[in-house]
């Protein structure tokens, strides 16, 4: 088919898939289909087992004080 014989509702999904396609192509996951090492599995679990207990660690506010940025 030729695209001058494309509805205008045919010649919109193309284009949209298109799009899609590029923007995934571009801003796409880069580390997609790698596998995390072990101490940063660890790391995370213990991160997440943290913040589940209420541990939310260090605020923002510290932090940027700590680094000698003024955070409003």
């Amino acid at each position: 088919m030729k695209v001058n014989e494309l509805t205008v509702e045919q010649l919109k999904t193309l284009i949209q898939e298109a799009v899609e396609e590029k923007l995934q192509e571009l801003l796409g996951d880069p580390d997609q289909g790698l596998e995390l090492r072990e101490d940063i599995k660890e790391r995370l679990e213990q991160s997440l087992t943290a913040v589940r207990g209420g541990d939310w660690g260090i605020p923002v506010e510290q932090v940027a004080k700590e680094i000698g940025l003024d955070w409003k």
